[in-house]
């Protein structure tokens, strides 16, 4: 019989990714409706060391599985793997972040194992009744906010967008039970040959992990008009993000996205300007703690969601809120 709830981590040269973490917290509050665990499985070479850190937030019982030709991820014999683990011990839930590697990763789990899938998420509920996982994704270009639910096979699985859940508190006291698991690798497991690992020697700027975030839309009207977004930015000790307009017309770099295509932020506070507030991009920051929006139409999307709605010109308001917070921020240093 299918119990407990499976967080799969993904780890990049032995650093757990902050989505596993995630996952972590949503899995036990999912886990308490359901009486179950919640395990984390890690796969990769030496990251043994990693188990505390997963009890630590809110794991019951880690699965390590540990060989020379997991050190990077390939998605034959991870793939291997995780099949050999969930046909074992039977999990009712499957989860994996929903990064580069997850969306390669999990749809090769679900077809070797001859289970459904849905990619994406944005929210997962317990059904009540049939005790179901209820799985949320936009659908329809991201016109629409879809549930979808796996009757008929175990176990559900999903994919869940970075950035979507909270963490729990890390509990330093917490401590579970370790699964050392064996996989018999074979050469014929590694499909490719790995010649060389580039990586990128730009830092980039992560957005998920920004406490503020300036937001710009199509007022913009172009790169240079991000700059007075740059400007307020800095004065809060925040990052500048866009929707999915100043991306597509090479306003501003690709990994600055906020919504459905981008990425999902929850930020203390979360600065829009100029934008209309589409589904798309709503689904991406709509969970910020306070959302001030700023937009000539008083009527746009987005100042439904906002905390507080400023009408009018931003070329005209945002260079004065400027101005104003750092005053304001001159009038204390004196005080």
């Amino acid at each position: 019989m299918s119990k407990d709830i499976y967080i799969v981590i993904e780890q990049r040269d032995g650093n757990v990714q902050k989505v596993g973490l995630e996952l972590i917290g949503e899995a036990t509050r999912l886990a308490k409706e359901l009486n179950q665990k919640v395990v984390a499985i890690i796969v990769g070479n030496k990251v043994a060391s990693k188990s505390d850190l997963l009890f630590h937030y809110g794991a019951d019982k880690v699965i390590i599985v540990e060989d020379p030709i997991l050190k990077e991820y390939v998605t034959e014999p991870y793939t291997k793997a995780l099949t050999k683990i969930i046909l074992e011990f039977e999990p009712e839930i499957v989860l994996f972040g929903a990064s580069s590697i997850g969306r390669d990763l999990a749809p090769r789990v679900a077809s070797a194992i001859h289970t459904g899938l849905t990619a994406d998420c944005t929210g997962l509920a317990i059904d009540p009744e049939t005790k179901l996982l209820m799985m949320t994704r936009p659908a329809f270009g991201g016109n629409i906010m879809a549930t979808i639910v796996c009757r008929d096979y175990r176990p559900q699985m999903a994919t869940v967008r970075p950035g979507v859940m909270k963490m729990l508190p890390k509990d330093d006291t917490l401590s579970g039970e370790v699964v050392q698991y064996k996989v018999d690798f074979v050469p014929e497991d590694m499909n490719v040959e790995i010649l060389e690992v580039a990586k990128e020697d730009k830092k980039r700027v992560d957005i998920t992990e920004a406490k503020i975030l300036v937001s710009g839309g199509r007022a913009m009207g172009g790169p240079a008009g991000y700059e007075s977004l740059r400007a307020v930015a800095d004065v809060l000790g925040g990052e500048i993000s866009s929707s999915r307009v100043g991306v597509d017309s090479g306003w501003i770099e690709k990994h600055r996205q906020v919504g459905q295509t981008g990425k999902t932020v929850r930020p203390a506070l979360y600065i829009a300007c100029g934008i209309s507030g589409a589904i798309q991009h709503l689904a991406g920051m709509e969970n910020s703690d306070f959302i001030l929006a700023i937009n000539k139409d008083e009527s746009a999307p987005i100042m439904d969601v906002a905390d507080l709605a400023i009408v009018g010109d931003l070329k005209v308001i945002v260079p004065k809120l400027t101005e104003a917070i750092k005053k304001a921020k001159a009038a204390k240093v004196v005080d």
